[in-house]
């Protein structure tokens, strides 16, 4: 049985795609990284998917006339690269209804916040200038809205009062976690059903 292929979409450093290369390397994810797609050419998660051998194409929104077309242009890459999930990991825009309808309930994102409190950009510095005590990550499905697809996992962090950095410093680790804990659930289960059909 082939290994499921995902894409990864970044638009930062990509420290969530190294986590995940690295377990798919050491076979805690039965699966490969097919491709990395980026709307940010200068990111640094170029560079990790280079040292790391994946391929990674960057498409600048700026470039289409459209996010149909946008999209449209991401989804023939998808498709030569046989790609079976989206895992989002820092990419910085909403998915649109082209790559959610060719994806359905196989787009994943993870959030640093326990949704759904602290949606959005900088949900780290959100939680700290409220002064909660206990902020976390959350896995979810992609649906349309902005994170507020159904929670697949979620994990508490507490807050360093005060501090953003220290804060988001303990999210990432418990990111890098959680992540490929959910994946490999989520693939083990795909895997079990299609033995549960071969059988039959």
């Amino acid at each position: 049985m082939r290994k499921q292929r995902i894409a990864i979409f970044a638009s930062g450093s990509g420290s969530n795609f190294a986590a995940l290369e690295n377990a798919c390397r050491e076979g805690e994810l039965s699966a490969e990284i097919a491709v990395v797609i980026t709307d940010r050419p200068a990111a640094f998660v170029v560079e990790r998917a280079k040292q790391a051998g994946v391929r990674v194409v960057a498409f600048e929104p700026k470039a289409f006339p459209s996010k149909q077309q946008y999209e449209e242009t991401i989804l023939k890459t998808l498709r030569e690269e046989q790609v079976d999930w989206i895992i989002l990991a820092g990419y910085m825009r909403l998915i649109g209804p082209t790559l959610l309808t060719a994806y359905p309930s196989r787009i994943l994102n993870i959030h640093p916040s326990l949704l759904p409190s602290f949606p959005g950009k900088d949900a780290v510095g959100q939680a700290v200038a409220h002064g909660v005590k206990v902020t976390g990550v959350t896995v979810h499905l992609v649906d349309e809205g902005m994170d507020t697809g159904p929670i697949l996992a979620q994990q508490a962090v507490d807050v360093v009062e005060g501090d953003v950095e220290q804060t988001a410093h303990a999210i990432h680790a418990v990111e890098h976690e959680l992540y490929k804990r959910v994946l490999q659930k989520l693939l083990l289960r795909e895997g079990q059903q299609a033995v549960k059909w071969l059988e039959r």
